[in-house]
């Protein structure tokens, strides 16, 4: 059998301080091996300083003490994978955290940089057959009428043969928490005319400027800043928006990852 170490010599060998392990002992995580019922002198076998060599690695990561114990419960050969899945997690917040930091200097240095975080395109657009669903809508409540109207109008397409072209989501007005928009979405079908009886009107043919977004920047409020790019590079190079401002989805939200890319912002231009 391994030997018993004093809560001293258990706290010099591990690096851990001494209120560490008494935290860590009333959290279930490092348990003494062995607590004196006469003097409450904690004892700790010795093999226990591989996992308190652990734990003390993994906080030093900031991570949360919930995490450390599910790691240290857990059996060695799953332990690489819940750090992988967590540190995933963390890249992703830092990533978003990133883009906000980046939208928040552009908003206090009055747009400045905003070319250099996003690659302004041209394209043009043919004249589309849309099924339509609108509503003014204030922005704390746009994320989830956006996914129930999606739902709603894709199904709608069905009778149609599907959608023919990436879905729209335009605004028709500014949206935030004191601007109800509105906001409208719009699915392509194949049809030379809106059919009859439904929610469907002709988006006309147009030239747009606008610029691509991965899943992680459809954040708001730093994806406002996709907005301003597009915006000042219109004016720069002598444009002027010829439409309401648009999100285009042209990869199901669902299935993509962070860093895939899933929308456009653009404005139609003239």
């Amino acid at each position: 059998m391994d030997r018993l170490l004093r809560i001293g010599e258990f706290a010099r060998r591990s690096r851990l301080s001494l209120k560490a392990l008494r935290l860590y002992e009333r959290q279930g995580l490092l348990k003494p091996a062995v607590v004196d019922p006469a003097n409450g002198y904690r004892r700790y076998h010795e093999d226990q300083l591989a996992d308190a060599r652990l734990v003390r690695s993994l906080r030093r990561l900031d991570m949360p003490l919930t995490v450390v114990s599910q790691i240290i419960c857990a059996d060695t050969e799953d332990r690489a994978g819940l750090l992988a899945v967590y540190w995933d997690a963390v890249e992703q917040r830092i990533a978003m955290q990133r883009d906000l930091a980046a939208h928040l200097h552009a908003v206090m240095t009055g747009g400045k940089g905003l070319s250099k975080m996003f690659e302004v395109k041209q394209r043009d657009v043919p004249a589309q057959v849309v099924l339509t669903e609108q509503r003014h809508v204030v922005q704390s409540a746009l994320v989830e009428w956006m996914a129930g109207a999606m739902d709603r109008v894709e199904k709608a397409t069905h009778k149609y043969g599907g959608m023919s072209a990436p879905g729209l989501v335009i605004y028709h007005g500014e949206v935030s928490e004191d601007s109800d928009g509105p906001v409208e979405v719009a699915l392509p079908i194949a049809a030379d005319a809106p059919p009859a009886g439904s929610a469907a009107r002709i988006e006309p043919a147009h030239r747009e400027a606008y610029v691509r977004l991965k899943k992680r920047e459809v954040q708001y409020p730093q994806i406002l800043s996709a907005y301003d790019a597009v915006a000042v590079w219109l004016k720069e190079n002598g444009f002027a928006e010829a439409g309401a401002p648009r999100e285009v989805y042209f990869r199901e939200w669902e299935g993509a990852g962070p860093e895939d890319e899933v929308c456009d912002i653009a404005y139609p231009m003239k």
